[in-house]
């Protein structure tokens, strides 16, 4: 049999390879080489009298599809354009381009990306509502993701009423939708989801064109088949004759894009329906070690709703993974710093470490440290902190704050969030103030009154928080302002990684925190009125100076590019599909790694835990050789230090397959103590075993229980049983007090009301770090 690559393949993957089956299900566990038994399948059929005419390959990425054409042209010559290989658009689109006419398209039609299609529904918006839009600014995002989610289900706009959505009882949501799709028309342009759904309907409705291809396609094979949503698995369908074969490779334990519309249900519903007993499990897995590859199995296994399967490799044991927990997240970010280091002394280079983590802001105090560190690093799929839109927003007010003749800060900011300062304003602003020679915030005066009167809004604001900057530390300016100026709630009512937006923004507060505590800043303000003072070759400038020049510094020449040795850094919904020696997986937490919002969800909707169990699996399968997991008793989060709780996860990992850097905080404990109910938590012996690891015995901080349930911290006494209203949070009531050295705590009980970030249930708080007002 003269096939490129076969003799290569372990017996399960040829077995897939020949499979003869109509319908084949091959379920391809990580590392399992899944592509390259999707490429040898195809250069099987194509050396077996299969034409390259009759096979159409579907997969997820440009790069997949171009390996396999590469692959196949090793085999066979063809021309390109006889083959049908490609991701779902990029297919759609060709197919519409042949039958633009029965489409009702004219074959030149636009396709319209993601930012397009916002800027047409924003226009729209303005043209038909714009009360709408003064009333919430983030409707055109809401508005862009309402309709591609019912596309998604394969619906039009006059059917939109029966969608799942909860937005499609809202008459306005549906005849927006309505308006949208006769624009589309009028000015000859397509969206994304719209490719799909239009060539699906093309071959639902048009008879001799589906005859056409379900005649011609005799062999179907999907890539990445868990990712497919609702509408790509009806387009798959309807291509698929009766007599066509479908090849579908896949792993339901790697489904990890709900958020995106995957179904995952669609790979049972497959087997099902269609594939029955026809599953092929490819099993060995050629990355990683028995210790790795066993702790990964002993998670997913928790999922119930799963196909099954089980990670095997024939590299050996190798190393256990090694689990520690540190007192807070600086810790945990220059424990890292010096195992990269060391491995990096013994000859390993950068480029083959991966720090993983569940959000973006998380990424902020390794930056720090690589950066200070002088290690090169580059942020896969994502932008460096300081370079993040939202970050950028409140440096440039910050700028503004110390500088207001800071042009480039003041224009990216005068109108953001959006306070009716027109374009044509701004641009006569600069118009006058390049003929005086003059910032432009001294060349307001010289504009219409309408115009002056708008732009007086903004330097009153400026000059508030100028105001308060003589008076706040730097960390409590940085809150304020991101308050004060909208930008918390624009961000919150942006429909698009609101989440990580929002966390950025905490992120900025907890690193303004960091940088007063290491250079001593915590007690001054963020500004002086004093002219700064020259020093023997040095300037004492104050906290807010300083801080501006770090994060320019950190944004500067710090990136990598991805051909550099550097340290890998992303989420690990960005690591799918890649593959690193050394791994470390940070923030192993309730609350981060489940989400909260999968854990407050969880009683009604348990797929929620399901799937991030399977990012915790995609994360633990990345490690080849070296597996280092993290987690911390005390993180900052919303600009406050909070004691977190370990991972539901943690305690499914087997104890055989893990090595504790620290003291294992489950071993000689009572049973009945659960680490991830947070009820017990900060009372138990467990927490004060948590609260000294990584600490030498003599550097212990003692924690004294207040058994009397009343905690005196400055002139203030907190008593259990009081009613208290916390920033972030919002009401709860002091259910526990105690004192860790000079750190002294609360736990409360929230009760869901009020606050920026309402929360529910106990969570404890460190009083040097938190402003709680008596209810």
């Amino acid at each position: 049999m003269n096939i490129p690559f076969f003799d290569k393949l372990n017996d399960k993957q040829k077995e897939a390879v020949v499979n003869d089956g109509q319908y084949t299900l091959v379920l391809a566990g990580a590392g399992s080489g899944k592509t390259r038994v999707l490429t040898t399948r195809m250069s099987y059929l194509t050396t077996h009298g299969v034409s390259v005419y009759s096979i159409m390959a579907v997969t997820f990425t440009n790069k997949a599809a171009n390996e396999m054409l590469s692959r196949i042209r090793t085999v066979i010559p063809f021309e390109s354009r006889y083959l049908w290989v490609g991701t779902f658009h990029s297919l759609s689109n060709r197919f519409l381009r042949l039958h633009h006419k029965e489409a009702g398209l004219s074959q030149t039609f636009e396709i319209l990306d993601s930012s397009d299609q916002l800027s047409l529904i924003k226009r729209l918006i303005k043209e038909h509502c714009p009360e709408k839009l003064e009333e919430e600014k983030a409707l055109p995002s809401i508005l862009q993701n309402f309709i591609n989610k019912t596309k998604e289900e394969g619906l039009r706009a006059k059917d939109a009423t029966s969608s799942s959505l909860f937005r499609a009882k809202d008459p306005f949501f549906v005849s927006m939708y309505e308006l949208y799709e006769k624009r589309c028309e009028q000015e000859n342009v397509v969206d994304f989801a719209e490719l799909i759904l239009r060539s699906y309907e093309v071959m639902r409705d048009n008879e001799a064109i589906r005859q056409h291809y379900q005649r011609r396609f005799r062999h179907l094979l999907v890539d990445e088949f868990q990712d497919t949503n609702m509408l790509q698995y009806k387009w798959l369908r309807i291509f698929a004759g009766a007599d066509t074969s479908i090849f579908v490779v896949g792993d339901d334990d790697q489904s990890i894009y709900s958020f995106r519309g995957a179904r995952s249900e669609n790979m049972s519903d497959f087997k099902q329906s269609l594939a029955k007993d026809n599953v092929v499990k490819l099993e060995q897995n050629y990355r990683s070690t028995s210790h790795i590859l066993d702790t990964a199995n002993a998670i997913i296994q928790k999922n119930n709703k799963r196909l099954g399967k089980n990670l095997w490799s024939s590299s050996g044991d190798g190393e256990k993974v090694r689990v520690a927990c540190w007192e807070n997240d600086f810790n945990e970010s220059k424990e890292v710093l010096e195992r990269i280091k060391e491995f990096h002394r013994e000859g390993k280079p950068y480029r083959d470490m991966a720090i993983l983590y569940r959000n973006n802001a998380q990424s902020r105090t390794f930056e720090h440290d690589l950066y200070n560190a002088g290690i090169l690093f580059h942020v896969y799929g994502g932008l460096r902190f300081y370079d993040r839109q939202e970050v950028k927003d409140v440096l440039a007010y910050l700028r503004v704050i110390a500088d207001l003749s800071s042009n480039n800060s003041f224009l990216r900011v005068v109108n953001h969030p959006p306070r009716g300062i027109g374009s044509r304003t701004i641009e006569n602003l600069q118009e006058h103030a390049n003929e005086i020679g003059c910032p432009l915030h001294q060349a307001i005066e010289a504009l219409p009154a309408n115009s002056r009167h708008k732009l007086h809004g903004f330097i009153d604001l400026v000059s508030r928080l100028r105001e308060v900057a003589y008076e706040k530390n730097l960390a409590e300016l940085v809150a304020y302002v991101i308050e004060e100026t909208g930008l918390r709630t624009y961000y919150a009512e942006k429909q698009k990684e609101k989440e990580d937006k929002l966390e950025n923004l905490d992120e900025l507060v907890n690193a303004a925190m960091q940088f007063c505590m290491e250079n001593n800043m915590a007690n001054q303000p963020a500004l002086t009125k004093e002219t700064p003072v020259e020093e023997e070759d040095t300037i004492n400038l104050p906290p807010l100076l300083e801080f501006l020049s770090m994060a320019s510094l950190e944004s500067g020449e710090n990136q990598a590019n991805q051909s550099d040795d550097a340290v890998q850094l992303m989420t690990i919904h960005a690591s799918k599909g890649l593959e690193f020696d050394t791994v470390f997986l940070v923030g192993l937490e309730e609350g981060i790694l489940p989400s909260e919002y999968s854990i407050k969800n969880a009683s009604e909707d348990n797929h929620l835990i399901e799937e991030e169990r399977r990012l915790f699996y995609v994360a633990i399968t990345r490690a080849q050789r070296y597996l280092f997991i993290s987690l911390v008793i005390y993180r900052r989060l919303y600009g406050k230090l909070e004691m977190k709780f370990p991972s539901q996860f943690l305690e499914e990992m087997p104890e055989e397959h893990i090595h504790w850097i620290t003291e294992n905080p489950f071993s000689k404990t009572d049973e009945s103590e659960t680490l991830h109910q947070p009820i017990n938590w900060a009372r138990s012996a467990i927490a004060e075993k948590f609260r000294n690891l990584g600490k030498n015995e003599t550097e212990a901080v003692p924690v004294t229980e207040h058994k009397e349930s009343v905690l005196k911290h400055g002139d203030i006494e907190y008593r259990q049983g009081q009613k208290v209203f916390h920033e972030s949070f919002g009401e709860g009531v002091i259910t526990g007090v105690s004192e860790q050295g000079s750190m002294p705590q609360v736990t409360i009980n929230f009760i869901g009301k009020g606050g920026v970030r309402t929360a529910k249930g106990p969570k404890t708080v460190a009083l040097g770090y938190v402003k709680l007002t008596f209810l």
